[in-house]
């Protein structure tokens, strides 16, 4: 970390009553990418409840993996330069600084040179098409892998809307709360409070939780909170192995940990072939007459490569568009 980096801009306030500004950062893209194609998705994604306060200006705050301290940034674009402001209610160390701008390049995407991505379009022309359609989107990560585990312990057997807004009444109800230019912003509960949820709530539920989930989520709390695995830890592991790790948990499947893994901790270059809306969204981009089947989206995907995660963020969003749009794509539910 360079010393523009881990500047302190506040040396005051050392009593951490309230988030004040504590540092700045910036991260050069390399490849396509667009701030603002970012906060769009974010604003379509239903386990994020964000809304953009600024136009250009993506706001969040989140636990720091790690430490788990809660921090927020705020986050603009200039040219190919992201510029990042943290937020705190105590002063952070160097290693804090530097885990913070770390975990932001995870999120956005931004830790993976996307230099050659474009080129994949001039060997398939649907993924030009989708690349022009979502110019500089790059998949956006839940805020940290645990975060994403607790997404996939939230949404099972429930409605996404229902899920989002549970998963928004903890981090309102039991998350800090963080101000970020004049507007408050909760972050998720950190690890050490959701260990305690089981015990906090008894035997009543929380609402929107069922037992097996409150105890699934206390599980996925203490392994977070000491450390069990973190981000970097699971995209170093072969992918297999990192999956086995993540289905060690309590209330995780094999679904559950390919969303941990991609969406979580960020890997590029993986297509999930068993995720129900992948088929469909290659059947309607690639004008197919049916859903291909997993050897089928394997050898396709194969030219996607090394990001698959990305080409096939991009046509599930075609897909969604599509749909919201009225068309049809075989094997695809409105």
């Amino acid at each position: 970390m360079s010393a523009r980096e881990a500047e302190m801009a506040d040396a005051h306030d050392s009593g951490g009553a309230r988030p004040v500004a504590r540092g700045s950062f910036t991260i050069t893209a390399r490849g396509p990418f667009s701030l603002e194609s970012s906060i769009r998705f974010l604003e379509g994604f239903a386990p994020a409840a964000y809304e953009a306060e600024s136009p250009g200006t993506l706001d969040f705050a989140f636990a720091l993996e790690g430490s788990w301290q809660t921090v927020g940034v705020s986050l603009e674009q200039h040219g190919q330069e992201l510029r990042g402001r943290l937020y705190s209610a105590r002063p952070l160390k160097r290693a804090e600084l530097s885990a913070a701008r770390a975990q932001v390049e995870r999120i956005l995407s931004l830790d993976v040179d996307g230099s050659a991505f474009s080129a994949l379009g001039d060997h398939d022309p649907v993924v030009a098409r989708l690349q022009q359609r979502y110019p500089g989107l790059r998949p956006v990560c839940f805020w940290s892998w645990y975060e994403a585990a607790a997404w996939a312990i939230i949404g099972q057997r429930v409605r996404m809307e229902q899920a989002a807004a549970t998963k928004a009444r903890l981090a309102a109800e039991l998350g800090e709360t963080v101000v970020i230019n004049g507007v408050e912003h909760h972050a998720f509960p950190a690890p050490a409070v959701l260990a305690g949820l089981a015990q906090r709530v008894g035997s009543s539920r929380f609402r929107g939780l069922t037992g097996p989930k409150i105890d699934w989520l206390s599980a996925l709390g203490e392994a977070a909170r000491r450390n069990v695995v973190d981000s970097a830890r699971l995209r170093a592991l072969p992918r297999e192995q990192a999956l086995e790790t993540l289905r060690a948990m309590p209330g995780i499947g094999p679904f559950s940990a390919e969303l941990i893994l991609l969406r979580g901790a960020g890997d590029p270059d993986h297509a999930p072939l068993h995720e129900g809306r992948l088929g469909p969204a290659v059947a309607l981009a690639y004008g197919l007459d049916a859903v291909p089947d997993a050897a089928e989206l394997a050898a396709l995907s194969e030219g996607w490569a090394p990001y698959r995660t990305w080409v096939t963020l991009l046509l599930r969003a075609n897909l969604a568009a599509e749909l919201a749009a009225g068309a049809g794509a075989p094997g695809a539910a409105s």
